[in-house]
């Protein structure tokens, strides 16, 4: 067995500060705190005894709410977990299995729940230490194995297999017993062949009105980037080769500006108004986290970030009490659409809109893992030292082989361009730090020593006191080509977007006995000021404004661009925004606009056209 190239540490490990402390407890304060308190498929799951859903939403929801209350070392909240993963464990079957449902319904249960609370419970062990854990996931893989000889996988957990390597290593590590082996075999064996389907199929034409296939699945796209790199650490394959292969085909047709792509439901192409799903953000960055652990390419770590600081905080409101299904690069309101109108190949008329589960309730469960895993990978680690994988402000312990080495960043990354690392020891050490630079800096130092973007630096320290590293950063504003002959502006790992002001339509009802009750219910968000806008100038001035408790606000963002842009001609209907607008020409005078972050936007227009003077 191979080993990954940096070992992630856990929560017990690493805690958060600055902004991205408060984007956490932000995310305890909104929805992913209180699901279990109002919403009944978790609240009533099957899970702990209830009668409502007791498939992938508690998992799911688990899956971020342990991470997030471990960072936080909130009481209430641990406890809150340990609820559910007590009622777990305690319904665990003498053979070891783990999924709630009778014994005449195992060879119809979809085993994707399965492979996604065992990942669950190797979470929690992580987090709480809990003893009985390693017992508890020993036995729902063993009981696995022979389920699966007997019952082939099928629909979810045949797209999804690989998500079960991730408990089986984390065991083998444990029990290096061969039948964990022969169940990592017979998974890739039995579930979807992502090489094969990537080699034959390229996915060129974006999804037809109401075609759903799992094979392009946007969620099931965003999860199986990691597949071979979690395999490779058995058969020793490049961790890296399929992954990368598959990027470039993904995006060659189905592209967003983020760094993302589109998915409504599946793969669609690469039109500024086609959206992709909530899930398949929380997703990809987990995959990139995976990836960037077990092969160390920087690339992962590159747009690991573009996930969190554009796709992940523009799907969901500042507070975190909303969500939306789907997110738009270029989304003028946020309602429902005309049926006539709508733009999803799959998807309803709501999925836009934010609120508790528009459209679907996967993404109210799954979003919950994003930040908090996140701010777990910002640093890791390997045989020689620390590793920081993102300049974020966090605070990690490392154990190195000479002792344990306390890695304390300060920053505002990415609103700001520097970032000191602050290394200290109880006594005197020598270890090795690397630091991932960024890959969209235009030049970089470390100490006053010239760094290479998109590499790793490395130097050997002698940690005596408290040894400062100072990292510099130039990130340049530019413009970015688009398809349908448009602009981005993107600066370092943030893209810019001109806000649009919602005129904001609170809407509280019961639905499926599902209450939506105001600050958990839906809200429709049409525009109240100009969109329609094009690029004028490459001129831009950057400005650093205060960053505020809500880091992504849309009121008070942290950085702003002042751009030189002009009306144009653009049509709209029924709330989306045409692709491009009817003609290349200024309506008026160019005049002095503000972007900001994509991330501090609900709703925005991002892929404009450049008007020539």
């Amino acid at each position: 067995m191979r080993g990954a190239k940096y070992r992630a540490l856990t929560a017990q490990q690493i805690k958060p500060e600055g902004w991205l402390l408060r984007q956490l407890e932000i995310q305890a304060e909104g929805l992913s705190g209180h699901l279990d308190l109002v919403w009944p498929d978790i609240r009533e799951s099957k899970w702990i005894g209830g009668d409502k859903e007791g498939w992938e939403r508690v998992p799911y929801w688990l899956d971020g709410f342990i991470p997030l209350a471990y960072l936080l070392d909130d009481e209430d909240l641990k406890k809150r977990a340990k609820r559910y993963i007590d009622a777990i464990l305690a319904a665990q079957k003498e053979d070891g299995w783990i999924c709630p449902c009778e014994p005449e319904e195992r060879d119809r249960y979809d085993l994707w729940a399965a492979f996604l609370i065992c990942k669950v419970l190797v979470l929690y062990q992580d987090c709480s230490g809990d003893e009985r854990i390693e017992e508890a996931v020993y036995r729902a893989l063993k009981q696995l194995l022979p389920h699966i000889a007997r019952n082939t996988l099928f629909n979810w957990s045949a797209a999804r297999w690989y998500e079960c390597l991730i408990p089986i290593l984390w065991m083998y590590e444990r029990r290096p017993e061969p039948w964990l082996l022969q169940l990592m075999e017979l998974l890739d064996a039995d579930g979807i062949d992502y090489e094969k389907l990537y080699t034959y199929f390229d996915f060129q034409k974006p999804a037809s009105k109401k075609y759903w296939t799992q094979t392009n699945h946007v969620v099931n796209t965003a999860m199986a980037f990691k597949c071979r790199a979690l395999m490779s650490c058995l058969t020793e394959e490049d961790p890296d080769e399929f992954a990368l292969s598959m990027y470039q085909k993904v995006m060659k047709y189905n592209s967003m500006a983020t760094g993302h792509f589109t998915g409504d439901e599946c793969l669609s192409g690469d039109a500024p108004i086609q959206g992709s799903e909530c899930c398949s953000v929380a997703e990809m960055m987990y995959s990139c986290e995976t990836l960037l652990s077990i092969g160390g390419n920087p690339f992962w770590g590159d747009l690991l970030e573009r996930e969190a600081f554009n796709s992940m905080p523009a799907t969901t409101t500042p507070d975190m009490w909303a969500h939306q299904y789907l997110q738009m690069t270029n989304q003028i309101s946020a309602a429902r659409i005309p049926d006539a109108e709508n733009p999803y190949n799959s998807n309803n008329n709501e999925a836009n809109m934010f609120g508790l589960e528009p459209h679907f309730g996967c993404c109210t469960a799954n979003f919950n893992q994003a930040w908090p895993k996140f701010a777990i990978s910002a640093v890791m680690k390997n045989e020689r030292g620390p590793v920081v994988q993102s300049l974020v402000p966090c605070c990690a312990q490392v154990e190195t082989p000479n002792g344990t080495v306390q890695v304390h960043i300060v920053s505002e990354y990415p609103f700001r361009d520097s970032a000191v690392i602050e290394l200290s020891a109880d006594k005197p050490i020598e270890t090795c730090l690397q630091i991932r630079i960024p890959g969209f800096a235009k030049k970089a130092t470390v100490n006053g020593i010239e760094a290479c973007p998109g590499t790793y630096f490395e130097q050997n320290i002698l940690v005596d006191g408290v040894t400062c590293v100072t990292v510099e950063l130039t990130f340049e504003a530019v413009l970015q080509d688009r398809p349908y002959d448009a602009k981005v502006l993107v600066r370092g790992p943030l893209l810019f977007s001109l806000p649009v002001k919602a005129k904001e339509n609170r809407i509280e009802y019961v639905r499926d006995g599902v209450e939506r009750r105001f600050p958990y219910c839906d809200y429709e968000m049409f525009p109240d000021s100009e969109w329609n806008y094009g690029f004028y100038s490459e001129a831009f001035e950057v400005i650093f404004e205060p960053v505020t408790d809500t880091p992504f606000s849309i009121e008070n963002p942290p950085i702003r661009i002042k751009a030189k842009m002009v009306p144009v001609p653009w049509e709209e209907k029924g709330g989306i925004c045409a692709i491009s607008p009817i003609e290349r020409k200024a309506l008026g005078e160019a005049k002095d606009v503000l972007l900001q972050p994509y991330g501090c936007t609900n709703l925005r227009m991002t892929e404009m056209p450049y008007i020539k003077q």
